[in-house]
């Protein structure tokens, strides 16, 4: 679950880097849940919109980052750049002397993390 500002720039930003498409929607009082679902993949991603926020949220020093696992990830990386997301050079990380992963980092509209894998080895 994240929190977000604004649940329309939110969802499109979730749907156009990632694909994921709204599932359900429960609304309350003073929040709505609205879960944003990979059909491929079957992942689902919990926004929480409080109603009466106004200000941006802080993540303070317990929140690293979410993944998501790729095919491509060279292509996933100049797509992300032509949607004007900016991401991360691609970067390698070895382990023994042997790739455990290759990735890029984006950011999403309210300032989450996210790191983009190549499927490969423990990411699957």
């Amino acid at each position: 679950m994240i929190r977000v500002a604004d649940e329309n720039r939110s969802k499109a930003f979730y749907e156009k880097a990632f694909g994921f498409k709204e599932a359900a929607r429960f609304p309350f009082e003073t929040f709505t849940l609205v879960y944003l679902l990979d059909e491929e993949s079957g992942t689902e991603l919990e926004l929480t919109i409080n109603h009466d926020r106004e200000e941006p949220y802080a993540h303070g020093d317990g929140y690293g980052h979410i993944a998501m696992v790729v095919d491509d990830l060279e292509a996933e990386h100049k797509r992300h750049t032509e949607l004007g997301y900016d991401p991360t050079a691609v970067k390698e990380f070895f382990r023994d002397g042997a790739l455990m992963a290759k990735f890029f980092f984006v950011q999403g509209p309210d300032g989450y993390k996210i790191e983009v894998l190549q499927r490969h080895g423990r990411y699957q």
